[in-house]
């Protein structure tokens, strides 16, 4: 029997203020565009950033720009074969269902988030977070979406049809990459499937009141460690994000947030902090090498929370005298309430009063609540000139 030509839902990723991507999966040679339509205006998006109408043989993406702020944007995804005949016999063709996707407002009284990880290609956990987790603002997918990249047939199924779950609908997608996604043979081909809105495995975002730091921890292991095989390079990325965050912190949106979280799949703190043997199996409990490098920037900014995974079991740590930030860390991927890896999942609420972060368990059961105050907005010069001096 012929595959069919689009193999998954068409997943709205990297959403933003002004618009977002969308990334779907096909099974042969095709070109895709994006019917849009906001309140009365309606249009087509069907190019790319050389000008090429979208093809691929594996996986279609579009970004849709221009957008208005904390607009209702109708969209559908239309397919059509380059190679192949349809059932009657002219060109294969599909087009998605409408879906109705709401741009980021930074200006919002509110913001409303949730955030996964360690999913590992769990299909019952997928299924009871997919259930779970309610309409949002947005869904941070927190890292390890896999175990590792052994063939590349699992990219669609994993990131873009997990369990056969539309995981977007509702809640457009952001990705932070974790330690188990940089494994296996064909990890490489991941950022073909992973829409960012810069095209890099980090970001920033404003929220209603909420600005959020998306960063990428890499590896759990230094680079130049044999099971890596030469293969990943995360001590540059560390750098280029240190680099980086020293500029997104300054930009006004983020710099002036009310509420200011950080997301990344190895937690930055722990609760019991010790030197790693790595020649012996040891692995990063905690990224130290991502903290070195990103610290000095996250406390200038006034960072209130780090929102992370990895360990497979929860903690809530405080913030502290030497670490201005607090360390939330979500569960597992185990689907049973009874195992030491169970899942959770988290949801944000914020308004102008407070942040609350809420972790679950798949039954409901709350396990760890975060409550953060709004920060004090002073964008007089002297303080913009003392953040600038702080992260120079």
């Amino acid at each position: 029997m012929k595959k069919p030509l689009v193999t998954s839902p068409a997943v709205i990723m990297a959403p933003r203020a002004d618009g977002f991507e969308v990334v779907w999966g096909v099974s042969r040679l095709s070109r895709g565009r994006l019917e849009w339509s906001v309140g009365d205006e309606a249009g087509v998006a069907y190019s790319d950033a050389f000008g090429m109408v979208p093809q691929s043989d594996r996986v279609l993406r579009v970004r849709l720009n221009g957008m208005p702020a904390g607009a209702e944007v109708r969209v559908r995804a239309v397919t059509e074969a380059v190679t192949g005949r349809g059932v009657k016999g002219g060109p294969a063709r599909h087009e998605s269902e409408w879906k109705t996707v709401r741009t980021l407002d930074p200006a919002a009284s509110s913001a409303h988030f949730a955030v996964w990880n360690d999913t590992h290609r769990h299909k019952k956990t997928l299924r009871a977070l997919h259930a779970a987790t309610p309409d949002v603002d947005m869904l941070v997918w927190n890292g390890d979406l896999c175990n590792d990249w052994k063939h590349p047939s699992t990219f669609v199924d994993t990131v873009l049809d997990p369990a056969g779950c539309d995981v977007s609908r509702g809640r457009p997608l952001t990705i932070s990459l974790g330690n188990h996604d940089a494994r296996g043979t064909w990890a490489y081909q991941l950022q073909e499937y992973v829409a960012t809105p810069e095209g890099r495995p980090y970001t920033a975002f404003r929220s209603g009141p909420v600005a959020g730091i998306v960063l990428h921890t890499g590896e759990d292991k230094p680079d130049g460690h044999p099971t890596f095989k030469g293969r990943v390079a995360f001590e540059a990325l560390r750098a280029e994000q240190a680099e980086w965050l020293r500029e997104a912190t300054l930009w006004p949106e983020i710099r002036d947030a009310p509420y200011r979280v950080v997301f990344c799949h190895i937690p930055l703190r722990w609760v019991e902090e010790y030197e790693v043997d790595y020649d012996n199996g040891g692995y990063d409990s905690f990224s130290k090498m991502s903290r070195d490098a990103w610290h000095d920037a996250l406390t200038a900014w006034g960072a209130q929370l780090v929102v992370s995974g990895h360990m497979h079991e929860t903690a809530s740590i405080p913030p502290s005298e030497e670490f201005g930030y607090g360390q939330l860390v979500s569960g597992g991927p185990d689907a049973s309430a009874r195992s030491k890896e169970a899942a959770t999942w988290i949801e944000g609420v914020a308004n102008e009063a407070e942040l609350v972060l809420t972790m679950r368990d798949l039954a409901g059961a709350v396990i760890h609540e975060v409550r953060l105050e709004p920060l004090a907005v002073d964008a007089s010069p002297t303080s913009l000139a003392a953040l600038e001096l702080a992260v120079d």
